[in-house]
């Protein structure tokens, strides 16, 4: 108690300046205060509606443009050029609202069927179509290691009513999980699928990213594109520049 109220009174003193070897230095955390005031940024979920406002604004440029980071695939912010506090103020920041994918866990069929219809795109190029087959036809108690490597499986699949076969366990696959906002188009990249039964016999699934997060320069290089075809033909008042 004493101690706290000791260093409370030594934080309220003045700073203190001194010399050694030449140099000056303080005895106090000193922070310059700023000239300029900055107002809390807009937050918006689109891309579409960081156009718009960008489009529609009137407010007085801040010491130059403006400039717009695409900080990564979720999220953009439109920033001022420095002021002279040497700062930027953010005026706008862009975060998008996307589903919250179990990459890396084992869910069962039923969870994995709904995960992969409602948030992975529908493009068939992609193996989504693959993936639904094999969790929705599965057998219980059918997985099967195929090799020693770990990764290539096989299960034995229903065919019809009565009927089953043996199949490979499409893995690795390619497919475009929304992972960026809904303007752009999402990634395709590369998932390792694998399937397991559990300890009653029923069947999990599970999907592990394997492109080393290059699908985020993509989406980030989609997201610039968008902005800078949609911002095409600003008057030179909007000055506005993207960059990723």
């Amino acid at each position: 108690m004493i101690k706290s109220a000791i260093n409370r009174i030594l934080e309220l003193s003045a700073p203190n300046t001194i010399d050694f070897c030449g140099l000056k230095y303080v005895d106090k955390k000193m922070e310059r205060l700023g000239t300029e005031l900055r107002a809390e940024p807009i937050e918006l979920n689109t891309l579409s509606s960081l156009v718009d406002y960008i489009k529609h604004f009137n407010e007085p440029l801040k010491h130059g443009g403006y400039l717009i980071r695409v900080a990564s695939p979720s999220r953009v912010e439109m920033m001022s050029a420095l002021d002279p506090d040497r700062k930027r103020e953010t005026l706008v920041v862009v975060n998008a609202e996307l589903p919250r994918i179990p990459f890396g866990s084992y869910i069962d069929n039923e969870h994995m069927l709904i995960t992969v219809q409602s948030m992975f795109a529908n493009d068939p190029t992609t193996d989504r179509d693959l993936v639904l087959k094999f969790a929705g036809t599965v057998t219980n108690g059918s997985v099967k290691e195929y090799g020693d490597d770990g990764v290539t499986q096989k299960a034995t699949i229903k065919q019809g009513i009565s009927s089953k076969t043996e199949a490979i366990v499409p893995s690795p696959c390619i497919l475009r999980p929304f992972r960026t906002f809904p303007e752009v188009e999402q990634p395709a990249s590369s998932f390792i699928f694998r399937m397991r039964e559990d300890k009653n016999g029923d069947i999990e699934s599970a999907l592990f990213e394997a492109d080393g997060g290059a699908w985020k320069n993509e989406a980030r290089r989609n997201i610039h594109q968008y902005l800078v075809i949609k911002l095409a033909g600003l008057p030179s008042e909007k000055d506005v520049i993207v960059i990723s």
